[in-house]
């Protein structure tokens, strides 16, 4: 859920810093994004911000009102207030606003003047009304007074423009930023009372983005249904830039229209319905293809509960949501689904009592580590499969149908720099990549993780290709050592004698130390190593290799001249001599460093192709 928000925030970073037409500073980028995705400020109708553009009266106003209690109550006015407002102007309702508020006056000779640019200290004076500071709390006389209040309560913090300057969109942006949270005249911090979060003088951008996107919303037909229209939008499908014409049928999506911004998503889980949670009378989960997923609309409520239309056996198709949740369900007839990925487990079933999903007996159920890095299990007529093989799974309206896919890939080549392309093909933007091994190992990559690797004989199971002809799925054969099991050997003893073989070894995994002894001596000794796997049982250690580290940083290490890699969950242990012996804790990058710590790598040198990454580090203090 947190990863699904984080790249929803990324994505919105990259949009503001594509339409701001200037280089911004890092705190001018959050108070520029706050202010526009709360509709203070939006760009025209090319989704420029013109920030180097004067603001008139009219539009200050306006800005004021989205940064009040009525920016979603107001309307267009039917009076005519002022000689040069008349009733179709497109500002008279936020000017009766502000006139009546008492933030705003005209002119003695009856107009307002709307296009007239606005001064700093006119700025002022109508933000201190929002206020709430009458002419009461002030001291002297305009304009002095109004600018020495705005100063001590903060709202011209980091304001370039001065007294008599006509405010630009960027100096709106920072007065309306300190505007949220400077204190009113009842000593509260503005913004709270809008609803908003601000803590430490800061305004809770996660919180605004998340309250005021609106969704989630079904596709129908491939299309999306948008308030502000379908020009100059911005679209993320998967976390990636696309556009409109990329969204499918069931498409789950959401918008924030201030930001001019849609968010696709076309994740969906087809397979059998085997548990609803607590009860169909008030579910709140269901467990779909051995997984399990929380009900997150009322839609999808009601659809698996005792009055909706999917009972346990049905084969169907969850829509999913930003954070996984199930936001609607259709049947398997309406949404086919195809699966690639590795046999984990496959077995006979020993009765009949469970049907499949075309209503034959179920014969078989097997589970499979899919390309998405997902074990999803499925029950199918037929023979069951061998752990390892690869496999395709067809889930539809005729029910669910595995076949064993070919693994005679020949591809080779080197991964361009930024990982997105490699032995002449581009990757699919929103490409699955699943590494596994023998051992039943499995885990979802990453472009990224595999930039400049060079793919050797072997190393590819399966690959396809879509529409494109970019690669959109690719099944890897241990080539970048992630799915292994990294431990560090705190002790080792065997004994062999003429009758008898006897161990006991010791050793930590995240810091949770395990225990084994048996008629087994390993070839193993104290340090980082990896278990090789027989099933479920250990079959042996492999002693990893060990490097003196000199330099430690968030990426990477460094041992004199020589790079190393870290593993994205590298272990990090501190090794403590104390007077009862030797103990290990577990601790984390940050609190290590190689000027007060003698630092011990071990790595992986297995001959994988993306290997040769730090998995263990182990600290003693200097």
């Amino acid at each position: 859920m947190k990863k699904r928000l984080l790249s929803l925030l990324a994505a919105l970073a990259l949009v503001l810093s594509l339409a701001a037409p200037v280089a911004l500073a890092a705190d001018e980028d959050t108070m520029l994004e706050t202010v526009q995705v709360l509709g203070i400020l939006s760009g025209d109708e090319n989704g420029n911000l013109n920030l180097s553009a004067p603001v008139t009266r009219a539009e200050f106003v306006k800005m004021m009102t989205a940064a009040s209690t009525y920016k979603d109550s107001v309307g267009s006015s039917t009076a005519s207030l002022f000689t040069d407002v008349k009733s179709g102007h497109w500002a008279s309702g936020y000017i009766k606003l502000a006139v009546e508020q008492g933030w705003v006056t005209g002119y003695v000779d009856g107009s307002f003047r709307p296009d007239n640019t606005i001064t700093l200290e006119e700025a002022c004076t109508a933000l201190l009304r929002l206020l709430g500071y009458d002419s009461g709390s002030l001291a002297g006389s305009f304009p002095d007074a109004q600018l020495s209040k705005s100063k001590s309560i903060g709202l011209l913090d980091d304001l370039s423009a001065a007294q008599g300057q006509t405010l630009t969109r960027q100096d709106c942006v920072t007065l309306f930023y300190n505007l949220l949270t400077c204190q009113n005249s009842a000593g509260t911090v503005y913004g709270t009372t809008l609803g908003y979060t601000v803590t430490n003088g800061e305004v809770d951008y996660a919180t605004l983005v998340t309250n005021d996107t609106k969704g989630p919303y079904i596709s129908s037909g491939g299309t999306v249904d948008l308030p502000f229209g379908t020009d100059n939008v911005t679209v993320f499908r998967n976390g990636s830039r696309s556009d409109l014409s990329a969204v499918s049928q069931y498409d789950v999506y959401y918008y924030n229209e201030n930001l001019r911004t849609v968010w696709v998503y076309s994740d969906r889980v087809t397979g059998t319905l085997t548990a609803v949670s607590p009860s169909s009378a008030a579910p709140t989960s269901v467990t779909v293809a051995g997984g399990t997923y929380t009900l997150g609309t009322s839609t999808s409520i009601y659809q698996f509960s005792n009055q909706g239309s999917f009972t346990t056996g049905d084969t169907v198709t969850l829509l999913l949501g930003m954070n996984g949740e199930v936001v609607s369900a259709v049947t398997a007839a309406e949404s086919d689904s195809v699966y690639y990925g590795v046999v984990l487990s496959s077995t006979k079933a020993a009765s009949t009592s469970t049907t499949s999903d075309s209503g034959a007996s179920v014969q078989a159920t097997t589970e499979v580590a899919c390309s998405d890095g997902v074990a999803r299990t499925f029950y199918h007529s037929g023979a069951a499969y061998a752990a390892g093989r690869l496999v395709s799974v067809t889930v539809n309206g005729d029910g669910t149908t595995i076949k064993s896919l070919s693994t005679s890939s020949t591809l080779t080549g080197t991964f361009s720099g930024d990982g997105t392309s490699v032995a002449g093909y581009d990757l699919a933007d929103s490409v699955e990549i699943l590494d596994t091994d023998s051992n039943g190992g499995y885990v979802r990559i990453y472009p990224d993780r595999l930039a400049g690797v060079q793919l050797k004989s072997g190393d590819v199971r399966y690959y396809s290709l879509d529409a494109n002809g970019d690669i959109d799925r690719m099944i890897l054969d241990e080539v970048t050592g992630d799915t292994l099991t990294y431990v560090y050997i705190t002790s080792a003893g065997s004994t062999v004698d003429e009758m008898n073989v006897s161990g006991t070894y010791t050793y930590l995994q995240d810091g949770v130390s395990t225990t084994i002894s048996g008629s087994t001596a390993y070839n193993i000794s104290m340090g980082g190593a990896l278990i090789q796997y027989d099933g479920s049982q250990i079959k042996s250690f492999r002693q990893l290799s060990s490097v003196r580290l000199t330099e430690l940083h968030d990426l990477y290490a460094m041992a004199d001249n020589q790079k190393y890699l870290l593993d994205g969950n590298v272990q990090v242990l501190l090794k403590d001599n104390g007077s009862t012996g030797t103990e290990y804790y577990l601790t984390t990058l940050s609190e290590i460093n190689g000027k007060d710590y003698t630092l011990t790598g071990w790595y992986d040198d297995l001959g994988c192709s993306a290997g040769g990454r730090i998995r263990i580090i182990v600290a003693n203090a200097n």
